[in-house]
């Protein structure tokens, strides 16, 4: 905040509900002039500016939602003082009538959400926003302050170049969530990613989000479960706006306690009691996992992130994650750049994107197609390096929490982080004794049934849940009698 006020840039990593938002609207009411707010989805745009509203700052929104009246009345409220934010998208500030409007207001600061979609290193990268860093040059280049709940030094060298960030404050702090308990269970087949998913719905209903890697498993998914008697939906891209927006809105109110979802189901869940995430598959980075275990327990409670993994996983991750684009395509798309604009699928936006990071206006096109490849051949590089970390993160046997913070650049001084299932396995956080001789989400082996995880402990019992052979109700004494089971 304190740059903000002196007029610097800043690039601020914070956990989701770490109070991000509050970094740009403090320091509005110290700055002369309006606070532009550029954000990815209307339905956060629409929750910031209720909230805002509702503490007596007003906020105004400029977007495909609202008519050309109620556009010219946010601008009037903006121009006349009586609204101090203005919330708007990419899509507005690329039309040159709208920056010059913008430009007018004089803008005290620029605050950018979401900002790994900037980044072609995040997971919801998207194309509209490689131009803002122009889009803002125009409007009069106030301070600019990007924002995000993930970005690893890739990704935050990224967001500085492609807005043309001046020396930036970088707060990376926070992103250890001690209420959030990592856990992580090798699932050789689909049956015990199954049984464990199933072990977790009858400890904890929910809310929870079930993370699949593909549509066609998210919807399988949801129906199985809903015929096993839970109350769940799926959630992807593909679907209906209308239906997304219906099954977004059932979540957020509680009456959808399951939601079965690829990564489309992130951005805008504003939900603070979500009680578990669960991932079916390894994520395809470890910015992408952060992010998304990041929605459980925002509210302060305890929560779980379970991640269910196989090594085939790394073969899907590595597919989604794509192959070198085809020279000759490259050089026709920059061909095609020197007569005009080019847009179309998202491969084709991603492919000029590819171009413009080249510089393709100051090459004959045959050269801007080889710079492109290569680039492209090292960017593979790193995403590749990306999947190997999180797979390296489902594998180990040391503090997992230790292990994302130094992906992301921040240290934790201590070995033992106390809510992973590596560290309470090493070191029990309750005293053991003999009615508990293991601690809870520990890993135990039994002679005949394999490793498995000790999930609780009621009256006597223990609760096993085994890789091979699922979850098992057993006698402590029986147990502690005959030493069925060793660490």
């Amino acid at each position: 905040m304190r740059a903000l006020v002196a007029k610097r840039d800043a690039l601020v990593v914070l956990p989701t509900g770490g109070g991000k938002s509050a970094i740009y609207q403090v320091p509005a009411m110290l700055l002369e002039g309006p606070v532009v707010v550029v954000s990815p989805l209307l339905a956060l745009q629409q929750d910031q500016i209720a909230n805002l509203d509702d503490r007596g700052h007003r906020a105004v929104r400029i977007s495909s939602a609202e008519t050309p009246g109620q556009q010219e009345q946010a601008m009037h409220a903006l121009r006349t003082g009586k609204a101090r934010f203005l919330f708007i998208t990419p899509e507005q500030l690329s039309r040159d009538d709208r920056r010059a409007q913008v430009k007018a207001l004089k803008p005290a600061l620029v605050a950018i959400d979401e900002a790994h979609c900037i980044s072609t290193w995040g997971h919801d990268f998207r194309p509209d926003y490689l131009l803002l860093g122009k889009f803002i040059r125009d409007i009069g280049r106030p301070p600019i302050v990007a924002l995000t709940a993930t970005a690893s030094p890739p990704m935050r060298e990224d967001i500085i170049a492609r807005l043309g960030l001046s020396k930036p404050r970088v707060l990376v702090s926070g992103l250890d969530r001690p209420n959030l308990f990592l856990e992580v269970g090798h699932s050789p087949t689909e049956d015990v990613r199954w049984r464990r998913l199933i072990a977790l719905l009858q400890e904890d209903p929910g809310p929870g989000i079930v993370y699949v890697p593909t549509r066609k498993r998210a919807e399988e998914l949801a129906k199985r479960l809903k015929a096993a008697g839970y109350k769940a939906a799926h959630y992807h891209g593909g679907m209906a706006s209308s239906t997304r927006e219906k099954r977004h809105e059932e979540f957020l109110d509680g009456r959808l306690p399951v939601m079965v979802a690829t990564s489309a189901f992130g951005m805008g869940i504003d939900k603070p009691d979500i009680r578990w995430v669960a991932h079916l598959a390894l994520p395809d980075s470890p910015d992408a996992y952060l992010q998304e275990i990041g929605r459980a327990g925002r509210d302060g409670g305890a929560a779980r992130a379970l991640l269910l993994w196989a090594v085939a996983d790394t073969a899907l991750t590595k597919f989604f994650a794509g192959g070198k684009p085809d020279l000759h395509e490259l050089e026709r798309i920059a061909t095609a750049l020197h007569v005009g604009p080019v847009t179309g699928t998202k491969r084709l936006d991603q492919m000029v994107a590819l171009l413009e990071d080249v510089n393709w206006s100051a090459l004959r096109p045959a050269q801007a197609a080889k710079a492109a490849m290569a680039e492209a051949g090292r960017r593979q590089a790193l995403q590749n390096s990306r999947i190997e970390m999180i797979l390296g993160f489902a594998q180990t046997r040391s503090c997992r929490t230790k292990m994302v913070l130094a992906y992301f650049g921040e240290h934790m001084a201590a070995n033992n982080c106390g809510h992973c299932d590596n560290c309470v396995g090493v070191t029990a956080p309750v005293e053991l004794d003999e009615e508990h001789p293991f601690p809870v989400h520990s890993t135990v082996r039994h002679a005949e049934w394999g490793s498995g995880l000790v999930l609780s402990y009621q009256d006597g019992r223990m609760t096993v849940l085994f890789d091979e052979v699922g979850y098992k109700t057993l006698s402590v004494n029986v147990v502690q009698a005959n030493g069925l089971l060793t660490h």
